[in-house]
């Protein structure tokens, strides 16, 4: 079985490019048991976030990547050759090494960044949910939260974080001196809008509003905050009332237009406003940023900022590629060890096989009343004639220096140490030992 990663990130594409593959939540056992049915696939998991699409695969064939390509391309509606230039993917080995950085928030926009674990995590439990989560990969995903808790808990990868959230205020204070002086309206209720609402709240705004499709997750974020709660068909008639607006929704949508802003624009006599987009497809329509008065910001743009503060931060990026390289090894190891069972398995019910038969074989003579001494004696040269009988006879037929690496490697097998006779009969003479 061969493990590989395709995907595409904010390394490689813009958000114009990235919006279009990203998969919405409720879709994604869906897409995981259309993805699976392809050939050669086995295993599967898709991370979709704001900032990368990734496949996570185990297939028979290196051929899986490109299956995996036009399954996306297809799943998507979209021509192969249009999304393969920005398109990456990994090998068996580079797969494991890439799944450390990433829940370790080493190749996030923001370095260290927390929400990526929980994010792969969740990946982790919708392929569970939707069966396409095997042996290798399940095992691997545990190696990985594993992996991210170690580099997190022993590097300083996560200190002193620009966060989106903060740059999304540091872009706001660029275009309003005082932010305790504006209103602020924030669109949806995830763990991003919630984030974004604790570092406004810490300039105490003037009003702060949550709007939210589910009026209940609005409420108990709100309250922690002493927000305001508003429906989101509500938003069209009070945008006018906000200087500055943060989205961040699930919704495939744009959920404001550039008519409702042109709108709102008028009745403000067109005062300024801070529009930051962190959702992926937008929640904004990109004419909106060609308005004068409007300061629109997406998500690449916070990132300019946030790339700031990784310079400072280069030693512990080199820590963690260390533990990283370390458990990549480990993890490996443990791949290669894993070949080897089909064979293990067979052997010891070969093995289970002969105990039985003799094991019968001895039970006869008993009830037959034979000495049970002798028939213990039987029992233990039939046993060992029988598991001996295989080595012994491919030893004996082979020849040349197939017969000398076969002698040897049954003397590691079996910790002999030969004489100095010649090698293939002293292994002969040491396996006769034991019939």
């Amino acid at each position: 079985m061969q493990l590989f990663a395709l995907g595409i990130n904010h390394h490689t594409a813009p958000l114009d490019v990235r919006e279009q593959v990203a998969f919405q939540p409720e879709r994604l056992a869906q897409a995981l048991g259309d993805l699976v049915c392809e050939r050669q696939l086995r295993e599967a998991a898709i991370l979709s976030t704001c900032n990368r699409t990734e496949l996570y695969c185990a297939a028979e064939q290196p051929s899986g990547v490109t299956l995996a390509a036009d399954w996306l391309a297809r799943y998507h509606a979209l021509p192969v050759e249009k999304l393969k230039p920005y398109l990456y993917s990994f090998p068996q080995r580079d797969t494991v090494r890439h799944m450390f950085r990433v829940a370790s928030g080493l190749d996030s926009m923001v370095l260290g960044e927390p929400q990526i674990l929980g994010q792969m995590k969740q990946a982790a439990r919708t392929a569970e949910e939707a069966g396409t989560l095997g042996t290798l990969l399940g095992k691997l995903f545990q190696r990985t939260f594993s992996v991210a808790k170690e580099v997190r808990s022993t590097t300083a990868i996560g200190a002193n974080i620009v966060s989106m959230a903060a740059a999304a205020v540091h872009l706001s204070a660029r275009i309003f001196e005082n932010i305790a002086d504006q209103r602020v309206l924030f669109i949806g209720a995830g763990e991003m809008i919630e984030l974004c609402v604790a570092h406004f709240a810490g300039y105490q705004p003037k009003r702060i509003t949550i709007a939210n499709r589910t009026a209940e997750r609005a409420a108990a974020l709100a309250a922690r905050f002493n927000a305001n709660v508003m429906r989101l068909d509500e938003v069209p008639t009070s945008l006018a009332d906000y200087d500055i607006v943060v989205s961040c929704t699930a919704s495939t949508l744009p959920i404001i237009g550039l008519g409702m802003v042109e709108r709102a624009l008028k009745a403000r006599r067109h005062r300024p406003m801070v529009m930051v987009d962190l959702a992926v497809p937008r929640d904004i329509e990109r004419e909106v940023g060609n308005l004068g008065d409007v300061f629109l910001y997406t998500l690449d743009d916070l990132g300019k900022i946030v790339e700031d503060g990784v310079e400072s931060r280069q030693a512990a990026v080199v820590e963690a590629e260390g533990i990283i390289d370390t458990r990549v090894a480990n993890f490996l190891h443990w791949m290669e060890s894993r070949e080897s069972v089909p064979t293990i398995r067979a052997l010891r019910d070969s093995a289970e096989r002969t105990r039985r038969h003799e094991l019968e074989h001895a039970h006869k003579l008993l009830a037959r009343g034979d000495d049970p001494l002798q028939v213990l004696e039987a029992l233990s040269h039939g046993l060992t004639n029988k598991l001996l009988h295989a080595p012994t006879h491919a030893l004996n037929q082979a020849e040349g220096d197939e017969r000398s690496e076969l002698a040897q490697l049954l003397a590691r097998i079996y910790h002999l140490h030969p004489g100095p006779t010649p090698a293939p009969t002293a292994v002969s003479g040491a396996l006769s030992h034991f019939a």
